[in-house]
């Protein structure tokens, strides 16, 4: 995308209000003659932001707006939007992790190992399955009912947002770890955050709003 000079935002923003409309009145709004005003709407008319209709004047291109909008949520990388992972040990109770998964209001808890690196994944679907029929809620560690690695879909911080989407929509999932290798480790990874659908969503209002 090309960055529009001052006077290219103000004529965008004429056109946006005003248009339909010509060159002519856009030169007397902004006090400038036609022939200098020319090679502005020229990189404006070039670029998609405006379209130009012969006898009717310039008039602003919603469609590229929608077009731009969804390109810079697209681009927006994983890093800037992930929020603070909810963390339990590995070796913790499945009532403990109940317990904490309803005073975060979270849908999903990471599990790590006792050197931090994510060990597991404990959605809300594994703690009610587990909770069922199950009397010993307090000795039976999350290690157990939990996803392991490398049955894991992870994200990493310089993916972008569509493709954390797209993670998560193919595997039918609501949330994904953000995670960076470990050094020196092979298979090991230290989780830095997490993204979800409602990180997504909100991203993207956030877009559309600006």
């Amino acid at each position: 995308m090309i960055k529009l000079s001052n006077r290219q935002d103000e004529i965008l923003r004429i056109v946006k209000r005003d248009g339909p409309i010509t060159g002519n009145e856009i030169a007397k709004k902004l006090s400038l003659s036609r022939a200098a005003l020319r090679p502005d709407l020229a990189i404006l008319t070039r670029t998609g932001n405006i379209d130009a209709r012969p006898r009717v004047g310039y008039f602003y291109n919603e469609d590229f707006q929608i077009m731009q909008q969804a390109e810079t949520f697209m681009n927006q990388k994983v890093i800037d939007f992930k929020a603070h992972p909810i963390v339990v040990e590995k070796s913790t109770s499945v009532y403990d992790a109940i317990v904490q998964l309803f005073l975060e209001d979270v849908g999903t808890l990471y599990a790590v190992d006792p050197e931090g690196h994510l060990a597991g994944v404990v959605s809300r679907k594994d703690l009610l399955r587990a909770s069922l029929g199950n009397k010993n809620l307090q000795e039976l560690p999350v290690s157990v009912i939990m996803t392991r690695m490398p049955n894991i879909t992870t994200v990493g911080p310089e993916e972008t947002l569509l493709e954390a989407a797209k993670k998560m929509i193919s595997n039918h999932i609501d949330s994904l770890p953000v995670v960076k290798q470990a050094e020196g480790e092979r298979n090991k990874y230290t989780l830095l955050g997490r993204i979800t659908k409602t990180t997504i969503t909100r991203a993207y209002v956030e877009i559309g709003e600006n």
